[in-house]
């Protein structure tokens, strides 16, 4: 298998079939083999009943909505092409972007390469979210790509052999990648608005990424020297606590002050054990799911039924 093209949808009733048909078009004039991907992320519409008709097509039909992240890591894990294509199932991208992409992947010998929607077709209130988004991003991860929210793209199926995707991770993929080495394309591509359907991305969506932005920064700054985060946070919280009980002293000692009824004692210790359990309890708990999900005991999804149409 040579490509694979994973589309994640959700309630896109109105959109997979002509998304479909312009696939099988592009992908026929490539003369190599493929397969098309369709993963219902809990679709109420119709959208299931609607890929069943399709043909060539792989359904896989989550048990309930799990969200885009997950759609795509399932996509990518049942995935048999060596290089695999990523797009939207909104009609938002245009499928006769991919041969473009795939010689622009020949031509840099690159690892992936994405597109960039120079002139967005939104809304300005999901135009205005992303700028948002982006000049945050910027700020804290430096984003290789100009537009690393464009979700068409190419990659080589190596790119996800240890790659975690959980939460909202999958608008990180670029910087996840060029942080473990991978060489990064991109290209600009055409973009319309939508066909039909409503949106998902809204404010809601917006503060789960800024959170998951976080983590990918932590994760990429400390994650391999952890000694620093909790080295740095221990000093502080510790010198903290040593002024608040040097400032004790010199007021029991010098002063004779009364400090029975005095909360600077245990403000010193408070601070220290509730910060450090806090910032700790998080830290670990964050390593922990990563390395859960990394061995391979579960999923962050749950899949119905896998239905092949040839």
């Amino acid at each position: 298998m040579e490509y694979s093209v994973v589309i994640p949808v959700y309630n896109e009733v109105g959109n997979v079939r002509i998304l479909h048909e312009r696939l099988v078009k592009v992908m026929k004039r490539l003369r190599k083999k493929f397969e098309i991907v369709f993963v219902d992320d809990g679709s109420r519409d119709g959208t299931y009943q609607e890929l069943l008709k399709l043909s060539p097509v792989t359904i896989i039909r989550f048990r309930k909505n799990f969200g885009q992240t997950a759609a795509m890591s399932a996509g990518f894990e049942h995935a048999k092409g060596r290089l695999i294509v990523y797009m939207d199932g909104d009609l938002q991208n245009d499928p006769e972007d991919i041969p473009r992409l795939i010689r622009r992947m020949k031509e840099t010998n690159a690892d992936m390469v994405t597109g960039w929607r120079k002139h967005r077709k939104d809304s300005f209130l999901k135009r205005l979210f992303s700028r948002f988004a982006n000049s945050f991003r910027n700020l804290l991860i430096r984003d290789p790509v100009h537009d690393s929210g464009c979700s068409l793209k190419v990659f080589k199926k190596e790119c996800f052999d240890d790659l975690d995707l959980i939460g909202e991770m999958h608008r990180y993929i670029p910087a996840l990648l060029g942080w473990k080495g991978f060489s990064i394309a991109e290209l600009p591509v055409k973009h319309y608005p939508r066909h039909s359907g409503k949106t998902k991305y809204g404010a809601k969506r917006l503060l789960k990424g800024l959170i998951d932005l976080i983590s990918v920064w932590f994760w990429r700054k400390f994650s391999g020297r952890p000694l620093h985060i909790f080295g740095g946070i221990g000093i502080l919280l510790g010198s903290i606590g040593f002024i608040l009980a040097y400032i004790t002293l010199i007021l029991k000692i010098v002063n004779n002050i009364d400090l029975s009824s005095s909360f600077l004692p245990y403000l010193s210790i408070f601070l220290v054990i509730l910060g450090v359990q806090f910032f700790v309890s998080g830290i670990l708990a964050d390593i922990a799911i990563k390395t859960y999900y990394r061995a391979g005991k579960t999923h962050n999804y749950n899949i119905r039924q896998i239905t092949t149409n040839p």
